[in-house]
């Protein structure tokens, strides 16, 4: 989408398996949605001409079908029975230095290790102030880049040793899957911001951001990651018995903090993250959304054969879209879902559009209306979230081009007015919508040019993911509400602060 946040990456791993490049590329793939502009693979196995064990690596620019556009990178390049792999996001000042595309790789006393990384560390500026005072020189402006300093700068003897006292050294929110000469190693922080998923296939362990990289591959969903649980998977593991756990304290006066937005928007429908399926979530989101704000206080029936039709912005928003719909349906509110837009699957995010209106340009290659189903109804939008609103004027335009009777726009999320410190990228607070207007939803729609602008409240969005998912753990809101579950070492540039 062109006016959403933006997850920072997706990240996939498996051990001791005969096609672990090739699942980890097809893994990468159905995580491309975390992460477009960069891609990365690393494989491990023991060199005998050498008679060393050797990490070799494939990585560049691009999409995952571009970047291993080439079956030779499997067959001559990536050979080992362990792999892990890496989609990137960037913040913009950083995505074209290529010293930040991941996976990261390094040679130190006790062998190779490679490293793969989602989400931020939040005390990252006093990890680098530390570094720099002591003379290290960074190859990156990445916060992973400080994960490998602390391994390497660890006084513990094995390497497992060294990693997990580098780990209890950083803070904030972030998944890692680590990969040595013999180990597999899968790592949550301890306040479970981002989702990590543990599954198998043929006997091997494979981890990945989303369930949906197991379905691809056929492998089996066993469980999350716990929250602050590290799990070292090696051949003793594959030989039928349970990986072991070791876990991180959480910060003092901190909780378990799932990211809600994961739910809202980042995931997709069919994966299982924290427990449950997307999609369900989303639809109990409408559900939500159609109890606060039902068809009966926004737009009057008049016409039998003319029922107001409830419209998506495909793709995120189709589930929570049909819960709203449903929902009307069954309090005996007389409407219909429809497909009013049609988004275009191959339009990639490096579209070049020439000439002042690229903006608008980059929403029309991405969506065209059904004007048969638009013309002369009432038409409800529900979309997940509202950014700067700059993509939602142009679908709204396109929509009135269609003549509708009246347009109404429903988000099912509440109004987005803090930056994340935890793993997304969101524009500055200055930029966003509902701070621009103060979240006065009439000067909204009328900016947007709708007929009204109605979002689900936060009490609301918290009830109904807790009702479809009644899990003991807590949810981060601070994107909506400003309240941080972890301190943030604020002041804090971008650029630093940025994870991949």
């Amino acid at each position: 989408m062109i006016d959403k946040p933006h997850d920072y990456c997706g990240i996939f791993g498996i051990f001791d398996h005969s096609d672990a490049a090739l699942l980890t590329y097809y893994g990468l793939h159905a995580l491309q949605h975390r992460g477009q502009e960069s891609a990365g693979i690393v494989t491990s196995y023991f060199d005998d001409k050498k008679q060393r064990s050797v990490m070799p690596m494939h990585k560049d620019f691009g999409l995952v079908l571009s970047v291993f556009d080439d079956d030779k990178i499997f067959k001559n390049e990536l050979k080992g029975r362990s792999a892990i792999g890496h989609n990137r996001y960037s913040t913009s000042g950083s995505s074209k230095n290529p010293s930040n595309i991941q996976p990261f790789r390094v040679h130190h006393k006790n062998g190779n290790l490679s490293i793969v990384h989602n989400g931020n560390l939040t005390n990252a500026r006093s990890l680098r102030d530390r570094f720099r005072e002591e003379g290290v020189l960074f190859q990156s402006t990445s916060d992973t880049e400080l994960i490998l300093h602390l391994i390497s700068h660890s006084k513990e003897t094995t390497q497992l040793g060294q990693i997990l006292e580098a780990l209890r050294q950083i803070e904030g929110a972030y998944c890692l899957v680590i990969l040595t000469d013999t180990k597999m190693i899968a790592v949550r922080d301890p306040n479970g911001f981002r989702p990590l998923a543990l599954g198998t296939i043929d006997g091997s362990y494979t981890v990945a951001s989303e369930t949906c990289a197991f379905d691809i591959i056929g492998a089996e969903f066993l469980r999350d990651v716990e929250p602050g649980e590290v799990i070292v998977i090696d051949r003793e593991a594959t030989d039928n018995q349970a990986p072991e756990s070791y876990f991180l304290d959480a910060k003092e006066g901190t909780t378990s903090s799932q990211c809600i937005f994961e739910y809202v928007y980042f995931s997709r429908p069919d994966s299982k993250i924290f427990g449950e399926m997307v999609d369900k979530i989303r639809r109990n989101l409408g559900k939500q959304l159609a109890k606060e704000h039902p068809l009966s206080d926004i737009i009057e029936f008049e016409d039998p054969d003319r029922k107001p039709i409830v419209i998506s912005v495909p793709d995120s928003s189709n589930t929570a879209a049909i819960g709203y719909a449903h929902e009307n349906q069954k309090n005996g509110y007389d409407c219909k879902y429809d497909i009013g837009l049609i988004r275009n699957h191959y339009v990639g995010r490096t579209f070049i559009s020439p000439g002042q209106k690229s903006r608008e340009l980059k929403v029309r290659t991405k969506f065209n209306t059904v004007k048969g189903v638009i013309e002369g109804r009432s038409v409800i939008i529900v979309d997940d979230s509202i950014v700067r609103g700059t993509t939602s004027r142009y679908l709204v335009e396109m929509i009135r081009n269609a003549n509708p009777k009246e347009i109404h726009f429903l988000v099912s999320s509440p109004p987005i007015t803090h930056p994340c410190f935890y793993g997304m990228d969101f524009p500055s607070p200055e930029e966003l919508i509902a701070n621009r207007f103060n979240r006065d939803v009439d000067a909204i729609a009328k900016d947007i040019g709708v007929n009204s602008v109605r979002y689900l409240s936060s009490t609301g969005l918290v009830e109904a993911v807790k009702e479809a998912n009644p899990s003991p753990h807590n949810y981060c809101t601070a994107c909506f509400t400003g309240n941080y579950p972890v301190p943030v070492n604020f002041g804090v540039e971008k650029e630093e602060n940025e994870l991949v």
